[in-house]
Parts: C-alpha cells; structure tokens; sequence
C-alpha cells in the first residue's frame, strides 16, 4: 500500500536522529574537555603540593589523576567509535548530501 509523503517523513526522522547523534559527539567532546580541565586542576594541586610535602595529598592525587586520565582516554575512544557509527548511519541512509542543521 503507499501513503504519500512517507519517504518524506522517514526521511525527516533519519535527519532528527543524524542531528541527535551530532549533539550528542558535541557533548561527548564537552564532556572530553571538562575532564581535560579536571585533570589540569589535579595536576596544578599535584605542583602545589611539591611545596607543602602533605601526604594525604601524596597518596591520593596520583589515583585521581590516573582515573580521570583513564577517563579521557575512554571518552576520547567512544567519541571515536561513535562518529564511525553515525558516519556509517548518514552513508547508509544517503544523508550526506543534507546539510546538518546543528553543527
């Protein structure tokens, strides 16, 4: 049976997800860099401390660095994987050509 207008409306609703998927590699990188400026922050704590010599700061700054650098690491990796699946999405769908409207 065909219904007119719905390749336009499918169409419409694979460009509302192709625009979901670019807000969403945008926040990832938001998110990439706030914990890049919490890992600066850690590191100015960590310089800092040279000064003092407070243990408690000693034996717990470098596991705290470790993780949100672990943190970044793995943002940065999802962020990756994530703009192959939406690339991959707009090739298969031929939404290329349809300029984004958020970007």
């Amino acid at each position: 049976m065909f219904v007119p207008g719905i390749n336009k409306i499918l169409l419409m609703e694979k460009m509302q997800k192709l625009q979901l998927m670019d807000k969403i590699l945008r926040e990832l990188d938001d998110l990439k860099n706030s914990q890049t400026s919490v890992l600066k922050k850690v590191t100015q704590i960590e310089t800092e401390n040279i000064n003092l010599g407070i243990p408690l700061l000693d034996q717990n700054l470098p596991d705290i660095h470790e993780n949100i650098d672990k943190g970044i690491e793995y943002v940065s990796n999802l962020g990756e994987k994530f703009q192959a699946y939406r690339d991959k999405f707009s090739a298969d769908n031929k939404l290329e050509e349809q300029p984004a409207a958020n970007s």
